[in-house]
Formats: structure tokens, C-alpha cells, sequence
């Protein structure tokens, strides 16, 4: 007889990769997108089809309560996760997709050098060694060892997006206190962490540019896919994994993500990828399996 357990962890890793896979595609879709939309319509609008998407989905399947618990926490999660997007949106016109998706993925790194301060999490040598070949990986990517790049408005889009991903750690570490066996109850946070986190986003659509509404279908095709395919479904089948395997081996899995922001970065966008930005790539993903070893702190029993 075929093993059950075998079956859901064959699909929690199937999961997991397909969630990192549908994020990835989000980092050339953004930049072509961002060519014609300006960076608060475009986080605006995606976040507002997002919050719709998934409140109609929860109301059709009956699991949508609005009494708010850990209210807190949840707000504070939404900010932070805001805080990620629109550095993201704002940094990503003047750097690469590829970049980008090396920077955000970062947070695993920061992940490990917050967590001793914030949860009390031992800090072990494999991730001192991973913390270093991160900071290696981010000089090698960053200035492409041409360090007169460092007077170029470049530099400061690259920092930009690795605060973002500073942010998403900070996400990620606070997230902890809302992870429960229940998946009702997953996804009741999930979808008051999405309205706090529009809610957040909406203020800095005064700043949008002159075609807030005119938008054309392109334009509306780029939010309707980063909205649905590349949050609310990725989203999902992450949250499906974490059920059935380790945070260790979601955070290696979704390395995934990476790859195809790469790929599609080459041959969509035909972005430059030098010698020195492979090896800064490698050193990186190097950083996040390394910090990710024995990491429990979505799993652990609160």
C-alpha cells in the first residue's frame, strides 16, 4: 500500500516549488508593467484586486469572520508587508528583475541575524557562514566588482530593495505568533494581514501619476496577474506546504523563485547576467540554504 505520508509530502514540495515558481514570474511582469504604470498605481491597484479576490473567496466558502484578534500583531504585519511592496515598486524601474529577486530573498539571511535579538533564536555557525556569503553575494551582484557603479543612482535602488527585504524578514519573524494547525484559521489571518496591508498602501496613492484610472489593457493584465497568480495563489500552496514540511526545506524550495526571476529576467527581458553577478547569485542562494538549516520558526510549538 503507497504510503500517505510519502503522498502529502510529495505534494507539500510539488506545492511549495509551484508557489516560488508563480512568484518569480511576478519580478518581469512588474518590470514590464512598471514601464507604462507608475509604481503607487500599479501596488495600489494589485493589492486592491488581491483584498477583493480573497474576501470573495473566504465569503463563498463561509470561513470569513470579521472579529479581529491579535489585532496588534496583524497591523503591524501589514504595515511591514507594505513597507516591502512599495520599496519593491518604487526601487525596481532603475535595477534589474534578476537583482531584485536576489535582493527580496535576502530576508532569509535577515531572518537569521534578527531572530536571536527578537525571538531569542540560537544563533549557529552555519548561519554566521551564511550571513557572509549573503554580504559577499550582494557586493559581487550589487557592483559587478566595478566599484565606480557606487556613484550610480543604480547603488541606491539595490539598497532599496534590500531593506525590502529587511521588512519581509521582519514579516516573517512576527508571522510566527499566527501560525496554527488550522487552515480556517491560516487563512482568516491571511486575509486580514492582506486588508491591513492595502489598508497601508492606500494613503500613498496620492502620489500616483495622471492616469490613476486610464489605464490600458495591458497595463490592467499586468495587476490582475501579480494580484491573483503571483499573491493570492502562491500565497495558498505555500501556506499548503508549510503543513507537511519543515520551514528549513519551504525556504530552500522556494529558491525556486530566484531561478525563474533569473531565467525570465534573460530571455523575457534580456537583462545582462554577468560572470560576477553568477557568482554573487550563487553565493547567495548558498546564504539562504545555509541560514535555513534547522530554522523552525514558522514550525515550532508555540
Amino acid at each position: 500500500m503507497p504510503n500517505p505520508w510519502l503522498s502529502k509530502k510529495a505534494k507539500a514540495v510539488f506545492f511549495t516549488i509551484l508557489a516560488g515558481a508563480l512568484w518569480g514570474t511576478s519580478f518581469p511582469i512588474i518590470k514590464i508593467g512598471l514601464k507604462t504604470i507608475d509604481p503607487f498605481t500599479f501596488v495600489f491597484w494589485r493589492f486592491f484586486i488581491s483584498c477583493l479576490t480573497l474576501v470573495a473567496v473566504m465569503l463563498l466558502l463561509k470561513k470569513i469572520e470579521f472579529k479581529v484578534t491579535n489585532k496588534k500583531i496583524l497591523i503591524l504585519l501589514g504595515i511591514a508587508n507594505a513597507a516591502g511592496y512599495l520599496l519593491q515598486y518604487i526601487a525596481m524601474p532603475y535595477t534589474t528583475a534578476a537583482k531584485a529577486a536576489l535582493f527580496i530573498n535576502l530576508s532569509a539571511m535577515w531572518v537569521a541575524l534578527l531572530s536571536p535579538k527578537i525571538l531569542g533564536e540560537k544563533f549557529s555557525s552555519a548561519k554566521v557562514v551564511g550571513i557572509l556569503f549573503g554580504l559577499a553575494g550582494i557586493i559581487f551582484v550589487s557592483t559587478n566588482l566595478d566599484f565606480s557603479t557606487l556613484s550610480q543612482g543604480q547603488l541606491g535602488a539595490d539598497g532599496l530593495l534590500i531593506i525590502s527585504g529587511l521588512t519581509w524578514a521582519l514579516f516573517m519573524i512576527y508571522n510566527k505568533k499566527l501560525v496554527t494547525n488550522s487552515t480556517s484559521t491560516t487563512f482568516q489571518y491571511m486575509t486580514l494581514i492582506l486588508i491591513f496591508t492595502f489598508l497601508a498602501i492606500a494613503p500613498f496613492s496620492v502620489l500616483s501619476g495622471p492616469g490613476f484610472f486610464a489605464l490600458d489593457g495591458w497595463a490592467w493584465a499586468a495587476i490582475v496577474y501579480t494580484a491573483i497568480v503571483c499573491w493570492v495563489l502562491p500565497y495558498y500552496l505555500w501556506l499548503e506546504g508549510l503543513k507537511h514540511l519543515p520551514a528549513s526545506t519551504s525556504t530552500v524550495l522556494l529558491l525556486s523563485e530566484i531561478v525563474i526571476a533569473g531565467v525570465a529576467s534573460i530571455f523575457i527581458l534580456q537583462e545582462p547576467f554577468t560572470i560576477f553577478s553568477s557568482i554573487g547569485a550563487f553565493f547567495i542562494i548558498i546564504a539562504i540554504a545555509l541560514v535555513s538549516v534547522k530554522d523552525n520558526y514558522f514550525t515550532r510549538k508555540k
